[in-house]
């Protein structure tokens, strides 16, 4: 049965898949990273088969660097008509430049956003979709250390105080974001607004930037952001060639029966 949003609403999804993934280097010097091959299918199948499972609303694709690719594969899984495309043609500029070609999806109702580069196990839309909050984020504990993951900070109290590589809100502990968000209707809208202010004033933002400003501005009163704990389900993102080769590894827990046991970083202990 497809699941709802808490107002009762099936979510649309939208998601990013504009960027090129430079920093993959020879491992896909000419291709999305949605169309990266992993167990026999590209993660845009994999995404499509999950979201399917889950029941959620129509699926919006935001593209840009070759996206006559992502046009292909969709008709090689005869999806063409069940997946609708926005054209980003500022691809080059920074992400949050395509979140506001989404707007129109993030005004019209419940939405699931998601980064279009991340291996997962498909659990992980499951927590997503059955968070209470009307702003769920996925969050891991196991994070790699450094400047590069997203961190979603919680303080004592439990409510999200910020959202960055590098945090600036005093916290109790943080994990990292999977990229994976859902937001009921007036959140989403919330969102759309203020992603359209920000990149008028300056292109070069991540879309991260105007998802923290929404949790730092909601700062007092009852918290409008909520964290699902997702530490160890296997996924990761695909930024690097050491990320393919941990993708790899993933695939008999993402593709095989469900896991019950203890995992560490995703990989069994």
């Amino acid at each position: 049965m497809p699941r709802r949003d808490p107002s009762g609403e099936h979510p649309a999804v939208l998601i990013l898949a504009a960027g090129r993934g430079r920093r993959l280097g020879p491992a896909a010097p000419d291709l999305p990273k949605i169309l990266l091959p992993f167990g026999g299918r590209t993660l845009l199948e994999r995404h499509l088969d999950c979201l399917s499972d889950a029941g959620t609303g129509p699926v919006s694709l935001v593209v840009g660097y070759r996206a006559e690719l992502i046009e292909a594969e969709l008709d090689r899984l005869g999806r063409r008509e069940q997946v609708a495309l926005i054209r980003n043609p500022d691809w080059q500029d920074g992400s949050a430049v395509s979140l506001d070609r989404g707007r129109a999806v993030l005004e019209g109702g419940p939405v699931v956003l998601m980064d279009a580069d991340v291996l997962y196990d498909r659990r992980l839309i499951d927590r997503l979709l059955h968070g209470s909050r009307p702003a769920v984020l996925l969050l891991d504990r196991a994070l790699e250390p450094g400047d590069e993951p997203v961190k979603i900070c919680v303080d004592a109290g439990g409510r999200i105080v910020d959202f960055a590589k590098r945090p600036e809100a005093a916290h109790a502990f943080h994990g990292e974001s999977v990229g994976f968000f859902r937001f009921s209707s007036e959140v989403a809208a919330r969102l759309a607004g203020r992603t359209r202010a920000m990149v008028e004033l300056d292109r070069s933002l991540e879309y991260e930037e105007p998802i923290r400003a929404l949790i730092r501005a909601d700062a007092s009163g009852p918290p409008v952001f909520g964290y699902e704990d997702i530490t160890g389900l296997p996924w990761t993102e695909i930024d690097f060639m050491e990320d393919i080769a941990k993708a790899e590894r993933l695939l008999p827990l993402i593709d095989g029966p469900l896991i019950h046991g203890p995992l560490v970083h995703g990989l069994p202990a």
